[in-house]
């Protein structure tokens, strides 16, 4: 029996792909981007003003909120013809069918594990559609040129750019200093903070509502337990202070829910920005980086998700005396 010749091919590819990127590196130089924490305001003028709000301008990340979206609904739709068409024939999924199935499986289970039979029904849901929402948002940002296209405007202070045009009206910055820096079309929502603290309000908000629905009015023992403050006033006091250090921590969770998220993310852009800035021409470094920020997108898809499930399937149960009663 011949032994097999080994042709380690990958390596090749690897190696061409360096070569590649130290040219197209050296032609297009990296150009370092201007970190802000707001998303850039696309139009000068507000698209309208609310009353107590006050202006409201067309940033980066509200065509990024529109396409991701429009997207899912995509999915949805191609996913639901797929599972037809299996319905028809054998009844086995295949293709974005069988993904999506085997995906959303595995969250239900584990929502069952947690929250138990009785109310994985309940929280599902909301469970499943935050994690998924957040991870598409996530992986989205990771697109190629999905930061890197967008409006040159006149940089406000320090570190601008130079810029040379191209062709069909089409301007490029370049590394030499300027008073120009680039506001992308597209921003990923996760790295602004009010996608963020909207999710972690309906995230809190959807918690208490799982409680309610759990336990009736019950559930506010949880944060004003006075059962005990006659009958045994001392540890009946510390029962009603224990109970509002816990709706404390339970509004807390906003913040802390909204800041993980995009603390997390934004560090991930921050961290790309600098090793392109610092390699320059060896661009296939940072491409490599971008691995480890599709691993962090995941992880904190998964985390904002699951801290969701168990403090609903927390919210589920009673507390102290209530839940020993109930058992």
């Amino acid at each position: 029996m011949e032994k097999e010749t080994r042709r380690p091919w990958r390596r090749w590819v690897v190696l061409v792909l360096l070569i590649v990127g130290f040219i197209l590196g050296g032609i297009f130089v990296p150009i370092a981007p201007e970190i802000v924490v707001a998303p850039e305001k696309l139009s000068y003028t507000p698209l309208f003003t609310l009353p107590v709000i006050g202006d409201f301008y067309l940033v980066n990340t509200l065509p990024t909120l529109v396409i991701t979206i429009i997207l899912i609904i995509v999915v949805a739709f191609y996913t639901n013809r797929s599972l037809k068409n299996s319905q028809k024939t054998d009844l086995v999924p295949r293709g974005i069918g069988n993904l999506m199935e085997s995906f959303f499986e595995l969250l239900y289970n584990l929502t069952e594990g947690s929250a138990g039979t009785k109310y994985a029904r309940m929280i599902f849901p909301w469970f499943a559609t935050i994690m998924f929402y957040v991870l598409f948002a996530n992986l989205l940002k990771l697109i190629p040129g999905f930061e890197a296209i967008g409006l040159i405007k006149e940089a406000h202070g320090e570190g601008g750019h130079a810029y040379v045009q191209l062709f069909g009206g089409l301007n490029m910055l370049t590394p030499e200093e300027g008073h120009y820096v680039l506001y992308p079309f597209l921003r990923g929502i996760s790295v602004d903070l009010n996608f963020t603290f909207a999710l972690a309000l309906i995230s809190v908000v959807m918690i208490q509502v799982v409680g309610f629905r759990a336990q009736g009015f019950g559930y506010l023992s949880k944060f004003f337990n006075t059962k005990r403050m006659f009958k045994v006033p001392f540890f009946g006091a510390m029962d009603f202070l224990v109970g509002l250090l816990e709706l404390i921590s339970e509004l807390s969770k906003i913040l802390s829910f909204a800041f993980r998220l995009f603390g997390n993310m934004f560090a991930g852009i921050v961290l790309v920005a600098i090793v392109a800035g610092l390699l320059g021409k060896f661009s296939i470094l940072p491409a490599m980086i971008m691995l480890f920020e599709l691993f962090v997108g995941v992880i904190q898809a998964f985390v904002f998700g699951m801290l969701t499930m168990v403090f609903m399937a927390q919210a589920t149960q009673g507390h102290g005396e209530e839940h020993a009663e109930a058992h």
